[in-house]
């Protein structure tokens, strides 16, 4: 047995150290001083620079920036930000293959390491030993502190990979977004160039119709300076107020002419019926229109008195073979009301069994400005006429005294200073109509039922006040829901 000296020993145990150190490179000449637990796991953790941040901190740094600085970054800075972080991505994937291939290398020299120490804890004994068998140990804990380390760093390379794809993305996607910005932007910009360009021809347009115009204005400014000058000199200062007067007279002359006409073509019409019917024994006078009065007149002294006949008035109906009876209407006296504008009016006289009919020659005409006298009436929310009292509850009343008939939105009241003689509301039995056969005074006068059983006939000052009275309180009453008209009238 061949004893070994512990210089021989160290020597030896030097030589072979170094030998395979030759390719390692180590921070320091010895181990670290790590504590092993059990299954060869490491109780204390290798000290870390806390200056120099993990691959973690990076990557959770730059992301917060990216998603603080998201919404303040325009769409451009934000794909540059996103090309820039995709660059560090893939450094990091650089930097993290190439410390795959040291740990690689490092598992490499740690089993040649160990191999070392295996062969030569087989030669030594002793305290040689244990020190071989604790750098054996020390060996292993640095493989597993290194297999550790290859998972942490295929997770965090799973991570820069995955950052990596999204930045990837994220860049293309602003891209893309910077171009449809950049391409509604030409849009925007080509439809603002045309509409300033159609501005600027309109405007163009508008200072060359400016500029005709203006020229046509001064000439004719100067076409009525030179007329007025010319006025002027010839000392005729009135000539505008005589043209005035001529115009005045003219248009008199017109409606004076049109009134004529208008007359000859009834006066026509009526000759042309006694041609037709020569053995007519009545016919009909007055104007036909609303305001006057028509009388029926006997044509020969033979025709039988209008006293001692039968006479009844009718509305002409268009729509229908039958004509609607004027209730109240058998004088021979008829004044037109409202409701008769636009219809023709025709009366039969019986007598002896034997019947003649009279008929307008035409539908009841309007009486001219009465329609806007009552819109003018209407923007009031009262309207006074001043009436007398002919007739109560069919009686005559002896007063001629002035009442006043109120027109109200709501209902009619007849008074005369604080004493009050009717006052009700717009109702289905309230009744007003023109008085239907009263003389010459029939166009000046209505009748008035203000509830059954109480009932007054009315003489206005003027026809146009009586025939404003009706068609008043007709369109009051509508807009309560109220037919107002006469006795049997049809709505």
């Amino acid at each position: 047995m061949t004893k070994v000296s512990p210089e021989v020993g160290d020597k030896m145990q030097d030589e072979i150290v170094l030998s395979v150190s030759a390719d390692v490179s180590f921070a320091s000449n010895h181990f670290p001083k790590y504590k092993l637990g059990p299954d060869n796991q490491i109780l204390e953790e290798p000290k870390v620079d806390p200056k120099a941040p993990s691959l973690k901190e990076v990557v959770a740094q730059e992301t917060s920036l990216l998603v603080e600085q998201q919404k303040r970054l325009s769409v451009r800075d934000l794909a540059s930000k996103f090309d820039k972080n995709l660059s560090a991505a893939a450094k990091l994937n650089d930097e993290a293959r190439l410390r795959e291939v040291a740990s690689l290398e490092g598992h490499v020299l740690l089993k040649k390491l160990r191999d070392a120490l295996e062969s030569i804890r087989g030669r030594l004994a002793g305290r040689n030993k244990e020190d071989v068998e604790k750098a054996i140990s020390m060996v292993e804990a640095l493989a597993v502190k290194l297999t550790q380390r290859e998972g942490e760093l295929i997770q965090e390379k799973f991570e820069v990979k995955k950052l990596a794809n999204f930045l990837k993305q994220a860049s293309e996607d602003a891209k893309k977004l910077v171009n449809q910005e950049r391409s509604f932007a030409c849009a925007e910009i080509e439809s603002a160039r045309a509409v300033v360009q159609r501005f600027g021809e309109a405007l163009e347009e508008q200072e060359k119709n400016s500029q005709s115009s203006e020229k046509q204005d001064v000439e004719g400014l100067t076409d009525e300076v030179q007329e007025a000058r010319k006025i002027r000199r010839m000392h005729q200062p009135g000539k505008v107020m005589d043209m005035e007067h001529e115009l005045r007279a003219l248009r008199i002359q017109i409606r004076e002419k049109s009134l004529f006409s208008v007359k000859l073509q009834k006066e026509l019409e009526i000759s042309k019926r006694a041609e037709e019917n020569p053995s007519r024994l009545y016919e009909l006078n007055g104007s036909e229109t609303l305001g006057s009065y028509l009388l029926i007149k006997p044509c020969y002294d033979k025709a039988p008195e209008l006293l001692k006949c039968s006479i009844q008035w009718y509305r002409v109906s268009s729509e229908s073979s039958k004509n609607e009876p004027i209730s109240g209407a058998n004088k021979s006296i008829y004044a037109p009301e409202p409701l008769d504008v636009g219809r023709i009016l025709q009366a039969d006289i019986v007598s002896n069994g034997q019947k003649a009919t009279v008929m307008t020659t035409g539908p009841i005409e309007p009486a001219g400005g009465l329609g806007s006298y009552v819109d003018t009436l209407m923007r009031k929310t009262n309207t006074e006429f001043h009436v007398v009292i002919s007739q109560i509850n069919g009686q005559d009343h002896p007063s001629h005294s002035v009442h006043v008939l109120h027109v109200g939105k709501m209902r009619m009241k007849l008074c005369k200073g604080w004493i009050t003689k009717a006052r009700e509301s717009y109702t289905a039995s309230m009744q007003l109509c023109g008085v239907r056969g009263a003389g010459n005074a029939a166009a000046k006068a209505l009748f008035w039922q203000a509830r059954k059983g109480h009932s007054f006939v009315l003489a206005f000052e003027s026809e146009r006040d009586r025939n404003a009275a009706i068609m008043l309180a007709r369109r009051y009453a509508l807009d309560c829901n109220v037919m107002l008209a006469g006795p049997d009238d049809r709505a």
